[in-house]
């Protein structure tokens, strides 16, 4: 070492909140994000504890309708979502007038997705298919209708959110879901028991409940993003045109994520579909545990999609060791959060159990109960590696590497789950078998993820076209204050 490079300050060994690429940087924009997942859950638990309490049934057979809804829906909610990676990575290349044009393309797309689950008749066809017991298939089906009518309310709340993902502005992504979460849990006591005048409606009411709060972070969502300083920076009024390459670029790029998370839906779907053929017991078990799962995994989503938008950001900037240092963060965090759940899945069941608790039938509750129990061994294993799961896949989708993600899916999601999970039941096998492929299938997609990150192609990916070769139909003119009302 020189005389000259001895005398200058020794870098800061340590992290400091304020430090970009940090743990401070990374909380302050994941915990809103956390917390509007946490948000959701509260909304499928209570949704599904009113449920359990009216009618045990029912809880299985919202469950079974969800995922059903689920399976084609996410394909089309991660195609939109994505729009918030191109958000990020406008943002970071100081590029703001292409934010609005992106997020117009996303609602255009919504719009006709929204017009396709109110056209299509699939609804009995698809509760006939699951073949699940007459009382169940009657509930399944009058669920899965409401619920083709929140598909366009749920895109658009999902559009918006990623324009304020993708900036950075998590604070508001919360307000925007806690509005819809907060009316959602209301209307469900209203009318699922009939209370304050409502008639008791049961499952149908717990499925309007759920339009009604989509609806609501859907209109706030779009007065949000309409206020005049969004309009004179982001375009977001001006940039209402129907753009034909950018919406095969967020096709392009969203479709494979989509993709991801469909084959990831599709598989959990037949799974859980084919435990209801091991019993009622055994599916009402399932239903309940994987609602108690929620609690660990929907809240880490927001890990995950803070850790995307933060490597959007980074790569959009040209700063790849950044986002890499933001995704390792991220891990530990995640990792942190499911190693605590997962010892309280284990140590304190019952604290989870009794929420769910019904009365009206205690032998039978008595043997759905003790089969919780014992699955939530598996959902204690397994949740470490949701952890890494969730944040390298969305640390690659936060870069644009989606076709990989989805390709893994479709590799090992089918085999290593639903298959298993088939011939546990043509052999007569116990129903902890499927859960055990079920947490190996985790284990192995986990592994592969890491690998694949730690080779470091994502770091040269993008999204957004590069700016020396951008067409002149994507440059827009800066919007001069007169061009917007002065209202709002």
């Amino acid at each position: 070492m020189t005389a000259d490079s001895s005398s200058q300050p020794a870098p800061a060994a340590t992290d400091t909140p304020a430090s970009e690429g940090g743990y401070g940087e990374l909380i302050r924009l994941a915990l809103p994000l956390i917390l509007s997942n946490s948000f959701w859950t509260i909304q499928i638990t209570v949704d599904r504890m009113f449920l359990s309490w009216q009618n045990p049934d029912a809880v299985s057979a919202a469950t079974a309708a969800v995922m059903a809804f689920w399976t084609p829906f996410i394909l089309f909610q991660t195609t939109v979502n994505f729009a918030m990676t191109f958000v990020a990575q406008y943002s970071g290349a100081k590029r703001p007038q292409r934010v609005g044009p992106v997020i117009w393309q996303a609602i255009y797309f919504s719009a006709l997705v929204g017009l396709l689950f109110l056209l299509l008749p699939w609804t009995e066809t698809i509760t006939r298919w699951m073949g699940h017991s007459p009382a169940i298939q009657q509930q399944e089906s009058i669920y899965l209708a409401c619920l083709c009518w929140m598909a366009f309310p749920a895109l658009l709340t999902t559009a918006t959110s990623s324009f304020f993902g993708g900036l950075g502005q998590s604070w508001t992504v919360l307000w925007i879901n806690a509005s819809g979460t907060l009316v959602n849990v209301v209307l469900d006591y209203l009318l699922i028991f009939g209370r304050a005048g409502f008639p008791e409606m049961g499952i149908a009411g717990a499925g309007w409940a759920t339009v009604i709060g989509s609806l609501v972070s859907a209109v706030i969502g779009l007065l949000l993003m309409s206020r005049r300083q969004f309009r004179l920076t982001y375009h977001t009024w001006a940039g209402w045109r129907f753009d034909a390459d950018l919406f095969r670029r967020l096709i392009r790029y969203g479709g494979p994520s989509g993709v991801q998370w469909t084959l990831d839906s599709s598989a959990f779907t037949m799974f859980v579909m084919m435990i209801g053929w091991f019993g009622d017991a055994e599916f009402a078990a399932s239903s309940l545990t994987f609602t108690i799962n929620a609690v660990a995994f929907m809240p880490m989503l927001g890990m995950g999609q803070a850790v995307s938008i933060l490597v959007g950001q980074r790569l959009g900037e040209d700063r790849p060791a950044l986002a890499e240092r933001t995704t390792w963060i991220g891990l530990k965090l995640a990792a942190g959060y499911m190693l605590l759940m997962g010892g309280l899945y284990v140590l304190v069941p019952h604290g989870f159990i009794a929420l769910f608790e019904n009365q009206t039938d205690p032998d039978k509750w008595a043997a759905v109960a003790s089969m919780i129990r014992v699955l939530l061994w598996f959902v204690a294993f397994y949740s470490l590696f949701d952890a890494v799961y969730l944040v390298f896949g969305f640390a690659l989708r936060g870069a644009g590497d989606t076709d990989f993600v989805s390709k893994v899916s479709l590799c090992l999601s089918w085999p290593m789950m639903v298959l298993p999970t088939y011939l546990a039941y043509q052999w007569d096998a116990s129903l902890y078998w499927p859960w055990a492929f079920a947490s190996g299938y985790i284990l192995i997609v986990a592994g592969v993820l890491v690998w694949r990150f730690g080779q470091g192609r994502w770091k040269s990916m993008r999204v957004i076209e590069p700016l020396a070769i951008e067409p002149e139909s994507f440059a827009e003119p800066p919007l001069r204050e007169a061009d917007c009302p002065t209202s709002a």
